[in-house]
């Protein structure tokens, strides 16, 4: 039956956007299982008309938390400014803070601004910032299609969520799942307990010495921009995206 009010209408939603919390909760149905697998199947396929013709893609992450005028707001979007005029097209989260940031400063550097956007029923709402984007239920899906069309990763200071991309991204680069694109850590003091621990777990044999030459780690704006270009735009033989992003019409 439909819903016949504003009520039951945001009742469905909620329900829509924690179903795969109800995934999670263990076996299901036969049935269940392969409904579940077919929504998965037709969120990667939108993803996929969505982002193909956006460009080489430089993604950027980082806390949600982060307000205008604030360290991390403002550096956040001089970094997307930079990857766009270096011809990249900018994709992040598509949230507030830091995803806000990026697209903003590659969006009003006229270059390409992009986002995959999670839905969740605290937040967050596709920021205003971006020419084109698509929403995801699962996260999953979304970090697969935010590594599938990037050639470099540049984190910014975060919680949980950037920390899983993080190590994700860097698990896929070590293991050898996708090519060896960089990997730029910005912002020396924030990272640097971590960049400790990196170290310890190499005198406790956990990850070989070279793992912690797979990132960049560094307070400069040039010196990020320059490494990402260095290490995949020379390899991979890229091209600048267009700076006209006419096609770019946002989410359908």
């Amino acid at each position: 039956m439909a819903p016949k009010n504003v009520s039951q209408i945001v009742q469905v939603e909620q329900k829509n956007i924690a179903e795969p919390r109800f995934f999670l909760e263990g076996p299901r149905s036969r049935v269940a299982e392969f409904m579940f697998t077919l929504r998965v199947m037709a969120e990667f396929i939108r993803g996929f008309r969505k982002l193909h013709f956006v460009g080489p893609c430089v993604s950027v992450f980082g806390s949600a938390r982060f307000k205008e005028g604030s360290r991390w707001y403002e550096e956040s979007r001089r970094i997307g400014k930079a990857v766009a005029e270096a011809g990249f097209a900018v994709m992040t989260g598509g949230g507030p803070g830091v995803m806000e940031a990026a697209n903003r400063g590659a969006k009003e550097a006229g270059g390409r601004s992009v986002g995959c956007n999670i839905l969740l029923p605290f937040e967050q709402d596709p920021n205003k910032y971006m020419h084109r984007w698509a929403n995801f239920k699962y996260f999953f899906v979304r970090k697969v299609l935010m590594l599938k069309y990037s050639y470099g990763f540049i984190i910014m200071p975060g919680g949980f969520g950037t920390m899983d991309e993080c190590y994700e991204t860097l698990t896929l680069v070590q293991t050898g799942k996708i090519s060896n694109f960089p990997v730029v850590l910005m912002g020396t003091e924030y990272w640097g307990k971590l960049i400790d621990f990196m170290n310890y777990m190499v005198e406790a044999g956990t990850i070989s010495p070279g793992d912690t030459d797979l990132m960049l780690v560094t307070d400069s704006v040039e010196e990020a921009v320059n490494h990402i270009q260095k290490h995949s735009v020379e390899p991979f033989g890229l091209k600048k995206a267009s700076r006209k992003p006419s096609f770019l019409l946002g989410e359908n």
